[in-house]
């Protein structure tokens, strides 16, 4: 019957399918039927779902094996050409490619060789690339370098995915030798080709690199589309050179190549990322005046950076002119301004949100209700936040670990400690195990709301205590001002070995830095350093800004400027090179602290009069760092402080020429602010 209906394909896979429904047991024969239909009649995709059906059933419920419907293709379909044959076993070998069986796509495309004859280029490079997607770069190129023997020839796209999977293992100069490859077989490489050698080296860091090659083909007019520009543009991002990737933005426009969503999308992410909002901002509103449309992804970017920066009033203004303009809004955009307006207190609005997501058939999930329960726990709204849990788990939303947490951090804020041990408990009857994150947010939590004895008990109650659970204390200590107990704790600890994570250290560093101890601070520094970690660049920065800072005090001022100029030499000694913030810290110091007109010339002396202000500039000129505004702003206001104008209007004149990036180290415009 199936034979029969060949040439009324939907008719016969109608009839196969009311068969099978109806109890029917299909064998080798009657799916040979079907195949034959699908290959007759070019029906590729229903020839993919049907050798998909077959791999995912059982032998149990067939019958038979996969393979040995592969020689009963190879057998029964030879006879009516290579050309259904060819597209038969395509199938086969993308059904398995696209279920991740690997091994056995591998095992059909080499098979096919004792049978003289070879597959299609195009389910090759369909196993290929979903290789390199899942990972498995070694047997893509394996596959590429069997290709010839049996009888495929690769084209422009399988060359291309090989320089993919190359790339991404970071054999670069490997991939170039695939170029020369392509050239004798006479296949000239294309936008996609070209472009994916440009995605790898961006991968790897080499932005810069990538950009020169870009801009060589381009002048040689090698076809490049906007994907190898945005390519560029997001590597310069990865990198943290936004000037590069802003410029490359630029640059894109000038080549008359039209940039999309996503390219000026990569940039103002970028900036996001840093804090720049301003940046971000403008850079969105050139692009819609371009007649670029904005998308959810960018609309969310912006939002949850003017939250991170405490705007949040200007995040709910944004929203509502992102609405306003029809761009798209998504749960991600929605959950932003939600959690903009629960800082700023308006609980009611925020609610409003749920009930206009559920309008718009978008379902509130755990996270936008955990964000408004987190806004309550904030605002010292524990029974609200409480209503919400329970209403959320009345929906049939099953709160998660970080809902817990958000509640446990909210109770002990509040001094509500039977109710957080609860939580705990409550966790383990939802199966849902307490995590060193859940004991840490309450003892946070208690000192934050200064029950600081009741932070203590529940530490000394943890039977196996980690060490962040030791520095949630250590920061404890510091939220209330104990910088005593902290520090404490933390020598106790480090004589038995422990060093807390580097944020608590720093925390406690900062602590003890504002209050004064500079001897403690450098105690805990040296300690640091015994313990092994010598590579933290930051810790050096910020103890020699606050020893440049203790000199401002008259009586510690030689003493200080000393260990901080101590402290810098070490750095150095240590193999750590000082970076551009470190010098910047430097020649503030010395333009604060070393006046002729304040200090004697005994106190130079003991100083050290190789730490002039052109010595620091001439070592960062040898360590080839660039200087940005704040570090030339320091350099010029320590000549002008010396009446030395000549050269602070050579500094700025040289500043303008060199146009120095404000943003390179990563300072928000508030911190930067601060710094000048």
């Amino acid at each position: 019957m199936l034979n029969s209906l060949r040439e009324e394909p939907n008719d016969a896979l109608s009839f196969f399918r009311q068969l099978k429904e109806s109890g029917f047991k299909h064998d080798i024969q009657t799916y040979m039927a079907m195949i034959r239909t699908f290959c007759y009649w070019g029906m590729d995709m229903k020839l993919d779902s049907l050798f998909l059906e077959v791999i995912n059933s059982r032998k149990e419920c067939l019958g038979f094996e996969v393979n040995d419907l592969f020689e009963e293709l190879v057998e029964g379909l030879n006879a009516e050409g290579p050309n259904s044959l060819v597209r038969a076993l395509d199938a086969l070998v993308k059904a398995y490619a696209s279920l991740r069986m690997f091994d056995e796509a591998i095992d059909i495309l080499f098979q096919t060789k004792r049978f003289g004859f070879g597959l299609s280029v195009l389910s090759c490079n369909y196993l290929m690339n979903r290789l390199v997607e899942c990972g498995k770069m070694d047997m893509a190129v394996a596959v590429y370098k069997q290709l010839k023997r049996i009888s495929v020839i690769p084209n422009v796209y399988t060359y291309g995915i090989v320089i993919k999977a190359l790339c991404r293992k970071g054999n670069l100069e490997e991939a170039v030798g695939v170029f020369e490859e392509m050239e004798k077989a006479g296949e000239t490489p294309n936008e996609f080709t070209y472009s994916t050698y440009i995605e790898g080296l961006c991968s790897y860091g080499r932005s810069v690199v990538a950009y020169e090659l870009l801009r060589a083909w381009k002048g040689v007019n090698v076809p490049l589309d906007v994907y190898a520009y945005t390519a560029v543009i997001r590597g310069f991002v990865n990198e943290k050179k936004l000037q590069e990737a802003e410029m490359a933005l630029l640059d894109m426009e000038e080549q008359g190549v039209v940039p999309d969503a996503f390219s000026y999308g990569a940039v103002i992410n970028g900036y996001c990322n840093m804090g720049n909002i301003s940046k971000a901002l403008s850079l969105h509103d050139k692009m819609e005046t371009r007649g670029i449309k904005s998308n959810c992804v960018i609309v969310s970017s912006i939002l949850q950076c003017l939250c991170k920066n405490g705007k949040a009033c200007d995040a709910v203004d944004q929203f509502s002119s992102f609405k306003k303009k029809g761009i798209f809004l998504d749960e991600i955009a929605y959950n932003g301004v939600i959690d903009a307006l629960c800082k700023l207190g308006r609980f009611e609005e925020a609610e409003k949100l749920l009930d206009e997501m559920k309008d718009k058939r978008m379902t509130p999930d755990v996270v936008h209700y955990t964000t408004l329960i987190n806004g309550y726990c904030l605002h010292g709204k524990v029974l609200d936040a409480l209503d919400l849990f329970k209403e959320m788990k009345e929906k049939g939303l099953k709160p998660d670990v970080i809902t817990y947490n958000v509640l446990a951090g909210g109770f002990s804020r509040n001094g509500l400690v039977k109710e957080a041990l609860h939580l705990l408990d409550h966790m383990k009857g939802q199966r849902l195990t307490p995590t060193t994150v859940t004991h840490n947010v309450i003892i946070e939590g208690l000192c934050i709301g200064g029950y600081v004895e009741e932070a203590e008990i529940f530490f000394n109650s943890l039977e196996n205590k980690s060490v962040e659970n030791y520095a949630a204390m250590v920061n404890g200590y510091c939220e209330l001002g104990n910088t005593k107990d902290a520090y404490e704790l933390f020598v106790r600890l480090s004589k038995q070995g422990v060093l807390i994570k580097r944020k608590s250290r720093l925390k406690l560093l900062s602590s003890l830095c504002l209050e004064g101890e500079y001897g403690k601070a450098l105690k805990l520094f040296e300690i640091v350093l015994s313990l092994g970690d010598a590579t933290c660049n930051i810790m050096y920065s910020k103890l020699i800004a606050s020893l440049c800072s203790a000199g401002d005090m008259k009586r510690a001022r030689v003493n200080s400027l000393q260990n901080a100029l101590y402290l810098f030499d070490d750095m150095k000694k240590s193999g750590i090179s000082p970076d551009i913030i470190t010098y910047t810290v430097m020649l503030d110091g010395h333009s604060k602290n070393l006046k002729r007109d304040r200090l004697s010339s005994d106190t130079r002396r003991s100083i050290g009069e190789k730490r002039d202000p052109s010595v620091f500039w001439s070592e960062m000129k040898e360590m080839e760092l660039t200087a940005d505004v704040i570090c030339y702003t320091v350099l010029i206001d320590s000549h002008c402080k010396s009446d030395n104008i000549d050269d602070a209007i050579r500094l700025f004149t040289e500043m303008i020429d060199r146009g120095p990036k404000s943003c390179t180290l990563g300072i928000n415009d508030n911190s930067a602010k601060n710094q000048r």
